[in-house]
């Protein structure tokens, strides 16, 4: 007979050994202040190095340790909704393994929740990441912020986060492909609330977000949640139809009236500029057909190979 779970947390873990068995030491600590009917839920996202085998160590220490193997790297987000899909708390928070984001703050994330809100964010005063990534995330938040339907999108709050199992059911019954936690957060709009924490330096080893799966997120992030960029596209092919219009009669009376000869290069100029902008607006357009072909096809967000404790 199955153990209650009052509250879960899920983790996904990817190249992460060195940390696995500090962040479960530390979550115990933390929900053991909380409850005794708790559950830490690490999901392995395909690692390429011995994060599964410090997985299954702790996962024989101590039961309330569940432990997800997925078949292969699917990304951080889906392994968070494997995660969710698993757990059986009547609250689950979600936390990066890394240990940037302290498991100390769970009391008082719990508490905020105890107050009635459906959902606690956590936010930062300052990011410990480097210099240049923190840079970019200020970039993509302010472009995100600018192309999407989402305009309150805070580069200070992170994916560490407690949810009821209100906000848990309604989330898994979201089915998108292409899924950013807390956009789909925010989509569901549930009360919420957020409580300010510190961040962090990594506990070891160095992020697997390089500059190209950040710029990949993050275009992603913005074609799976707006359809701005197409208005986009369509205005700005209707500003420079008027334009052609305009320069048309412009041309006609200089040729009519000054006689002046048109000039080879303002054409090679013209042409070649309104070809990037129809290029541009064929790739935006793509990106969108690109996300209905993903779609469609109905796969699996993830596909769980092997998974120790818990309900399996």
């Amino acid at each position: 007979m199955q153990t209650a779970v009052h509250l879960s947390v899920v983790s996904p873990v990817y190249q992460a050994a060195e940390i696995v068995s500090e962040l479960v030491k530390r979550l115990h600590a933390s929900l053991a202040t909380i409850t005794e009917c708790y559950e830490i839920i690490l999901v392995d996202d395909g690692s390429q190095d011995h994060s599964w085998a410090e997985i299954e160590a702790c996962c024989q220490a101590d039961h309330r340790v569940v432990g997800v193997k997925l078949s292969r790297n699917f990304g951080q987000h889906q392994a968070i909704t494997a995660g969710l899909e698993v757990s059986r708390g009547d609250y689950v928070a979600v936390m990066d393994c890394d240990l940037q984001d302290d498991p100390a703050y769970l009391p008082t994330l719990y508490a905020e929740a105890q107050k009635g809100f459906a959902i606690v964010y956590t936010k930062k005063e300052s990011r410990k990441h480097k210099a240049t990534k923190n840079i970019w995330a200020r970039i993509f938040f302010f472009f995100f912020n600018l192309l999407s339907d989402y305009s309150k999108a805070d580069a200070q709050v992170g994916a560490y986060s407690l949810l009821s199992r209100q906000v848990v059911h309604a989330f898994l019954r979201i089915k998108d492909t292409h899924r950013h936690y807390l956009l789909v957060l925010k989509l569901l709009g549930f009360r919420s609330t957020s409580i300010e924490i510190e961040h962090a330096e990594r506990f070891a080893g160095k992020s697997s977000y390089t500059f190209r799966k950040m710029l990949r997120h993050a275009m992603d992030g913005i074609t799976s949640q707006s359809v701005k960029l197409l208005h986009i596209a369509v205005g700005i092919g209707f500003f420079l139809f008027v334009a052609s219009i305009l320069a048309i009669l412009f041309l006609i009376y200089k040729k009519l009236y000054i006689g002046a000869e048109i000039g080879w290069t303002s054409i090679m100029v013209t042409i070649i500029f309104s070809t990037g902008l129809i290029m541009m607006a064929i790739g935006i357009l793509g990106l969108y057909l690109g996300k209905v072909f993903e779609q469609v096809k109905g796969r699996p967000l993830y596909i769980i190979e092997q998974q120790l404790n818990g309900d399996t």
